[in-house]
């Protein structure tokens, strides 16, 4: 392994505890774990220190919109944010809001934004954002369960946070609007014991040579509550030292592996402020004196705000990448033959390169300024990073976007609770493509096996939960001892996604723990897993697969592509509309069959394929609370959503199986070879616990449980189902019958599919008794 180093062994189960892998380093902290340096205490330190450095940078910018016209970004320089911060901090601070105490940020990203946050980290107060979307009722449970005090609102949220102010008033004294505010706004406050301001009107409570207050590594810098999939929101404590431990391993990271930013450089901030994520990045750009530039926060304007701030920082979420790779697919395909042509040469060509080793900068410098610059301006024309999280990216797209756009891209991966990122991949590496790369400096990282997935840390690819140790984790969650006790044991943070070691030593996200579920079969299935598989069908754009343990079968809510089932509507002679199509049975079974094929090929098992889909034209959105802002599915608001589709899809697959089955065993008649059985088995009788196909006639070897089903068998075959089994197996058995085989002894074979082999074992009397009282339903495929 050759980018970590191993600093303990590995644990055998012992106990009740599964066992768990080798504790593995990064090599850039071989010796180590970064330690943070003498004298830094806050991440405040970040913006004084700046302050004085390069007191007239731009550091916050932001377009001036007046009426229909967008103008450029204009800016507030370092010294201009550090005087409002610290006259804000000081006005918190007449409110009799004391160190430690909370303060809710609640608003899209702005400089106003960023000036309350380092307000608070001013006076030591821990700062608490407000999801921008999660609704008055989220709001309302975070300012009680942290005890918020007071809360800075951007405008157009004020009417949220004012229609749950009745529930809150014990806790929440004061409010203080990113811009004004009406008089009835104040006059309702008021009536419920609660002082309104406009931001001009807050500042003035403060002064400008107020006394700062003692900071500690160890004080609360912010409780960052999680949007979750499941339950009421976690609150997130992370410490000053675990901010400032993490910015620092990104400037060590970037100049061991990149190049650090300076104050030359500047970032584009559209990701919620509200999540570590974007809040790690621009602290950073902070430390470094460089500068930040936020969007309009309309999605429809984004590439046209990022061309304006011209950035060479760009961090986004595999949703924008997806988008972005998708308009410049588009266009290449439409400049046509000639320009194609040139465009996959050259594309070819540094793919090659860089497969090679050559960094970005030297793969083809030529073509990228004859070929690749277009891509390159549409990112504004400055941009040398892009990083990339949150969720896994696509492969092809992480290729595409490393070949075309001139920059280098790291994927990386972090949960809130390891304050940001805690793998990165190194962006001049290319073999860590479709990986999460390497720990980053603060953290040791080992693999714990879940036996009952059948993922085993110790085995040759060590594949199991991953597990984190450093000094970026996070101090608990808030009032929640009892869930704190249940992710962190003896020092490590279980993360809940599943992770395989490659053999450079970086590590690829392959599942996640917690979203399994077991079918009436007793079939485990890990769900998001399959989801991801069936994200590879260029059909559809979102998917929802749903299963559970009284249904035998999964079945899914899909949208499609609008130009793909277009396209196809337009080559069956249909002019219905994209909402119509989506009714239309046919444009069902069309989406359907493309999807199983997909999984078929990406080697889904059996009872992992869909029986049913409902095509949802709609995407799916955070308005009807159906994902997360980091657009993760919200599995149980999804049921709650579609409980009534669901309910038709269990019907329709049902009823659609005997017609199926016979389908199927007249597709082995007509074509008596492995591909006809595996679909018959995977696919039709995905519902039994086992088949029992008895060949006729083999051509060479009488034993096909040696070729695993991969060689094809001539002659006719028996096929039954066997019932009276294990629900708990997951097996399916294939016999021999020595008069029917010359020279075949009698033998059974059980073909398991969670580990794909064929093994011998004895003929049992469950097998023999099921074939005598099903005898009826044997079918004869001759």
């Amino acid at each position: 392994m050759d980018f970590i180093v191993k600093v303990e062994e590995s644990r055998p189960a012992a106990n009740g505890r599964p066992a768990a892998g080798p504790a593995y380093r990064s090599i850039y902290a071989k010796d180590g774990l970064m330690e943070l340096p003498e004298g830094l205490e806050s991440p405040w330190q970040f913006l004084s220190d700046s302050a004085k450095k390069y007191p007239s940078n731009p550091m916050l910018g932001r377009r001036q919109v007046t009426d229909t016209k967008v103008g450029p970004y204009v800016w507030l320089t370092y010294q201009e944010v550090y005087d409002a911060a610290i006259r804000m901090g000081s006005a918190i601070r007449s409110r009799c809001v004391n160190p430690g105490d909370r303060c809710g940020i609640y608003g899209s990203n702005c400089p106003q934004w960023l000036t309350a946050m380092e307000a608070c980290n001013s006076q030591a107060i821990t700062y608490v954002p407000l999801y921008d979307t999660l609704g008055a009722n989220a709001v309302e449970f975070i300012i009680n369960h942290a005890e918020v005090s007071i809360a800075f609102v951007q405008e157009n949220k004020l009417p949220a946070v004012l229609s749950c102010l009745q529930n809150c008033s014990t806790n929440l004294k004061t409010i203080v609007s990113f811009a004004s505010v009406s008089s009835a706004q104040k006059e309702e406050a008021e009536g419920l014991g609660v002082s309104c301001f406009s931001w001009e009107e807050f500042s003035q409570l403060g002064n400008a040579d107020c006394e700062l207050p003692p900071k500690r590594r160890t004080d609360i810098c912010t409780i960052m509550y999680t949007s979750g999939t499941t339950g009421e929101p976690k609150g997130v404590r992370i410490s000053n030292g675990a901010i400032m431990a993490e910015v620092l391993s990104v400037e060590q990271l970037l100049f061991l592996t990149d190049r650090v930013c300076t104050e030359e450089d500047s970032y584009f901030s559209f990701l919620p402020l509200a999540h570590i994520y974007d809040q790690i990045m621009e602290s950073y750009c902070i430390y470094k004196g460089s500068s930040v530039g936020f969007w309009r926060g309309d999605v429809r304007f984004l590439l046209e705000d990022l061309q304006e701030l011209r950035p060479t920082m760009f961090c986004g979420v595999p949703r924008v990448y997806d988008r972005i790779y998708s308009g410049i697919v588009n266009k290449v395909s439409s400049g046509g033959v000639l320009k194609k042509t040139l465009f996959q040469y050259a594309y070819n060509y540094k793919l090659a390169n860089l497969e090679k080793g050559l960094p970005q900068e030297k793969a083809a410098p030529l073509l990228d300024k004859l070929v690749f610059d277009k891509i390159k301006q549409a990112l504004g024309a400055r941009v040398r990073i892009l990083l990339s999280g949150a969720a896994p990216l696509p492969r092809h797209v992480e290729e595409f976007l490393r070949v075309t756009s001139c920059s280098t891209l790291s994927q990386g991966y972090g949960l809130t609770e390891s304050c940001g990122g805690s793998f990165t991949s190194i962006g001049n590496v290319f073999p860590m493509i479709g990986t999460v790369g390497v720990p980053i400096t603060t953290i040791e990282a080992r693999l714990e096996s879940v036996p009952e997935m059948g993922y085993d840390a110790l085995s040759s690819v060590p594949r199991g939960e991953i597990c984190l140790r450093g000094t970026t984790l996070f101090s608990g969650y808030h009032k929640r001892e009892d869930l704190t006790e249940e992710v962190l044991v003896d020092g490590w943070f279980h993360t809940g996604d599943i992770g395989e070691w490659q053999a450079d030593g970086a590590m690829k996200i392959i599942d996640r723990k917690k979203n399994i579920f077991k079918l009436s079969q007793g079939e485990y299935v890990a769900v998001e897993n399959i989801e991801s598989k069936y994200l590879q069908c260029p059909l559809i754009t979102s998917i929802w697969v749903y299963g559970n343990s009284f249904e035998s079968f999964l079945v899914a809510v899909v949208v499609p592509d609008p130009k793909a089932l277009e396209d196809w509507a337009a080559e069956h002679h249909l002019t219905d509309d994209f909402k119509s199509l989506c009714q239309n049975p046919k444009a069902s079974k069309y989406i359907l069959d493309e999807l199983n094929s997909t999984g078929q090929k990406q080697q889904l098992r059996g009872f992992e394929l869909l029986k049913a889909v409902h095509l949802e034209p709609k995407p799916f959105d955070m308005e009807r609370d159906l994902i997360t802002p980091t657009f993760k599915l919200k599995r149980p608001q999804l049921l709650k959503y579609y409980k009534d589709r669901i309910d038709t899809l269990y019907s329709e697959g049902k009823g659609a199986r005997p017609q199926m089955l016979e389908s199927t065993l007249l597709s082995i008649k007509n074509d008596p070879g492995t591909n006809s059985l595996r679909k018959a088995v995977h696919t039709e009788l995905l519902e039994l616990q086992y088949v029992v196909v008895t060949p006729v006639g083999l051509s060479d070897d009488p034993c096909p449980a040696k070729v695993r089903f991969t060689t094809s068998w001539f002659g006719s075959f028996i096929c039954f189902p066997c019932e009276n089994t294990s629900a708990s197996t997951n097996v399916y058995s294939v016999q021999l019958q020595k008069d029917e085989c010359a020279g075949a002894k009698p033998r059974a074979y059980a073909y398991q599919h969670s580990t794909k082999e064929c093994k011998h074992v004895e003929r049992s009397s469950p097998i023999r008794s099921s074939h005598d009282q099903h005898k009826e339903r044997v079918v004869e495929i001759s």
